[in-house]
């Protein structure tokens, strides 16, 4: 049976973890699953089990002092079948790919630490340094999982020397007017954080409507927020991963950022202006994702809601952005109901034998590849990390075009068999060179 066998059997586990939609039968399935294909896992590993469905390994070495943490999560995002080419669930294996709801987004990545760990347990290795697997239950729904699990190894005094997780991936258009073959290894996350705004308004029939109901309101705020972008800015993290990427980038375009740090504000409008993927690493995001208004199609509304999911810059803080609403809001008549979520996580190191091991590891699949911090979008269980850690690095070791990363979340996910295989490698390389840095 190959890895590529084993994650589509995991992939047939409907284990989607949606506000309205969780089946936990196929959580359970997900773990019987998995204990079967991975028995020397499973047998020789420690395990704990966190409420919620979270687990965490503990592979013994020769000593518990700075161990490595390998992360990924085994929930999925919903796939509406109608989408999608063939049944997200099948794990159908066709054309050299993996075909399904979370081949890459994550548990691709989770393959790919399952099998470089049952492979090692096989020759009879023994890590330098304690090995930590920690597999979450509730990633796509931000959840408490990954926090438990920090909880319980704060508790026992452990501190990582690596963490490892979902994120950045092996491209190479790592920027527009790039052809290079580069690992982006993101070395922060932004800060993920929800806001409800509210209209409120007299309702009624709608056949006799007033002006500036609740709706209309809301909808000028909407526009509002569409029509006012925050202003670009080139944290530290961005400005690393332009100093890794500049000469990789033809003229004229590479000459200016490569006077990044004495041009922040021009070259961060120019990275706005390149792509939707460079223009969110420079400004904090804003995006309406819910509205809601009346519950009938003949009443006016009497509220009128908007979630909001903002993405906040490095540097910025969730403060700073109640501050910025309610200068945009003046004059709306709309509320700002609640600001759920968290600020940006620290920025890990990247001059350290933690970020030095991770490139070796990352070597093993080219030795010509560019390894290039960055800031990573998307949230990740991994920023609960950085309370016990300050080396948390959000790399998954596969190589994505940049359809595939767009069909993250969205329909027809797939991941090259053979990508796998060198995922695998990846994590080998990264557990066996510990013993380098002991």
């Amino acid at each position: 049976m190959t890895a590529a066998d084993r994650l589509a059997e995991l992939i047939s586990c409907r284990t989607v973890s949606a506000p309205d939609e969780r089946d936990e039968d196929q959580f359970v399935a997900f773990r019987e699953a998995f204990a079967r294909l991975y028995p020397r896992l499973h047998a020789e590993l420690e395990l704990t089990r966190f409420a919620g469905g979270s687990l965490l390994f503990r592979w013994p070495g020769r000593s518990a002092d700075r161990p490595l943490v390998l992360m990924a999560h085994y929930d999925v995002v919903p796939a509406p079948a109608e989408q999608w080419d063939r049944d997200p669930f099948d794990g159908a294996i066709e054309g050299g790919f993996v075909h399904g709801r979370g081949a890459l987004d994550d548990k691709g990545p989770l393959v790919c630490i399952a099998e470089a760990v049952e492979s090692l347990l096989g020759e009879g290795f023994e890590p330098a340094r304690d090995v930590y697997l920690s597999f979450g239950a509730d990633e796509e729904v931000f959840g408490q999982g990954a926090a438990d699990v920090v909880d319980h190894l704060e508790s026992l005094g452990v501190r990582p020397w690596l963490v490892s997780d979902e994120g950045g991936a092996i491209v190479d258009d790592g920027l527009p007017g790039v052809s290079a073959l580069t690992a982006m290894v993101a070395i922060v996350e932004k800060g993920t954080v929800d806001v409800g705004l509210l209209a409120r308004g007299g309702g009624g029939h709608a056949s006799t409507p007033a002006k500036n109901g609740a709706t209309a309101r809301l909808a000028r705020a909407v526009l509002r927020l569409e029509r006012n972008p925050a202003t670009p800015h080139l944290s530290d993290p961005v400005l690393q991963m332009l100093d890794a990427l500049s000469d990789l980038v033809p003229r004229p375009v590479g000459a200016v950022l490569q006077n990044a740090r004495r041009a922040n504000r021009p070259v961060a409008e120019l990275l706005a202006r390149l792509g939707k993927e460079t223009g969110a690493m420079v400004r904090t995001t804003m995006a309406v994702t819910q509205l809601s208004g009346s519950p009938a199609r003949n009443v006016l509304a009497t509220e009128a809601r908007a979630n909001v999911n903002v993405r906040l810059a490095v540097g910025d803080t969730k403060a700073q952005l109640v501050r910025r609403l309610e200068r945009l809001m003046r004059g709306l008549d709309v509320e700002i109901e609640r600001v759920d979520g968290e600020d940006p996580p620290p920025v890990s190191r990247t001059d350290n034998d933690a970020w030095r091991a991770l490139g070796e590891a990352i070597s093993i699949l080219d030795p010509d590849i560019r390894v290039v911090p960055y800031v990573q979008t998307g949230g990740t269980d991994s920023r609960h990390f950085t309370r016990i850690s300050d080396s948390v690095y959000r790399f998954a070791p596969l190589h994505m075009t940049r359809a595939q990363r767009d069909s993250i979340h969205a329909p027809n996910e797939k991941v090259a068999v053979e990508t796998l295989e060198r995922g695998s490698a990846f994590h080998r390389a990264l557990i066996t060179g510990m013993a380098a840095d002991a």
